[in-house]
């Protein structure tokens, strides 16, 4: 039986439910993985507060880190019902094949399994957008950024082409459009955050339709060339320091990287961003890890491997008083 939750979906058959549901949440979750993995060195680093709050109709924060959010996983959503429609794990989807035969360019013409993402936009749309339940600046926010994200996912698709011709000649190609690897969506994004829009709002900007009919449309708020881009409508708190109210949790406990070889610039400056301009200190812990050494090749067909341990220096954000803390805990244990 449908639960109250299901039922109040709207626009939501209970068949369409049970058949791309899975796949839903499937591209959720890979966003907020996305998330993660790209703020993974920064003060907000995607926590799962931040996480709870966003569940759409309960967010009340209108941040940047809000409108990443809602892009990564509006992205994540349409992705994955993308992937899952070319592959033909749904009945009524398959290969975008609308434009084959046509010529795209000189030398080349449209053929092969295009990826069909006009159908993974639809059903993405289609779910998270009703999950908005807000009918204020905030809930135009969110719908904003959910089709920024969808956009982001046609903006780096890339076109593969097969050569055809006499001996290899390539005198002609076939190209197909395909989704590009979802960490280069989460990379697009990012940098969509950087330079995500302000916009300051009020209620001239707003229409509400017949409440009694639930009818709700925002009117012409931004301008058309704004449309890809991730908008906010309010500062974000400061991440150094914890605030409960605010599900921020601080940065103090935080690991850093200090001289790491093959890391970023970006994370080799972690623990100035994380640890000092935050007013805390860079505290040094020598750990013990094991990773798999020695490794042989075994015929046929297996890698056996010894367990090594080894001694790793770690860094992380403390305060002098929870430093010295700290360290009192461990002499007496």
């Amino acid at each position: 039986m449908m639960s109250r939750e299901q039922s109040s979906i709207p626009h939501i058959t209970w068949k369409a439910y049970l058949t791309y549901t899975t796949s839903v949440a499937l591209g959720a979750q890979s966003g907020i993985e996305e998330c993660k993995f790209q703020f993974a060195w920064e003060r907000w680093n995607c926590p799962e507060s931040a996480l709870q709050l966003s569940t759409h109709n309960r967010l009340r924060s209108a941040t940047r880190e809000t409108s990443f959010i809602h892009a990564i996983s509006s992205a994540g959503v349409m992705y994955i019902i993308t992937k899952n429609c070319s592959m033909g794990d749904f009945e009524n989807c398959g290969c975008d094949e609308s434009k084959n035969g046509k010529t795209g360019g000189h030398g080349w013409i449209w053929g092969g399994c295009s990826d069909n993402v006009e159908f993974g936009e639809r059903i993405s749309k289609l779910f998270v957008d009703s999950l908005e339940k807000g009918k204020d600046a905030r809930a135009l926010m969110n719908l904003h950024n959910n089709r920024a994200g969808r956009l982001a996912v046609r903006a780096i698709m890339k076109r593969t082409c097969k050569c055809h011709g006499i001996s290899g000649s390539c005198s002609i190609q076939t190209c197909w459009l395909q989704l590009a690897d979802f960490r280069e969506m989460g990379d697009y994004l990012k940098a969509k955050y950087k330079q995500a829009l302000k916009i300051e709002m009020d209620k001239r900007q707003l229409r509400a339709g017949n409440s009694a009919e639930g009818h709700w449309a925002p009117t012409e708020a931004f301008l058309p060339s704004a449309e890809a881009e991730l908008i906010f409508l309010e500062e974000s708190p400061d991440y150094c320091t914890r605030n409960s109210s605010l599900g921020v949790y601080g940065t103090e406990g935080r690991e850093c990287l200090q001289d790491s070889h093959n890391t970023s610039r970006w994370e080799q400056h972690s623990c100035g961003r994380l640890c000092t301009e935050c007013g805390l200190q860079v505290e040094e812990r020598r750990t013990e890890a094991i990773s798999s050494c020695n490794c042989k090749f075994q015929w046929c067909c297996t890698v056996r491997c010894d367990q090594c341990r080894h001694v790793v220096n770690k860094y992380y954000c403390t305060s002098s008083l929870g430093s010295a803390s700290a360290r009192g805990k461990g002499s007496a244990s």
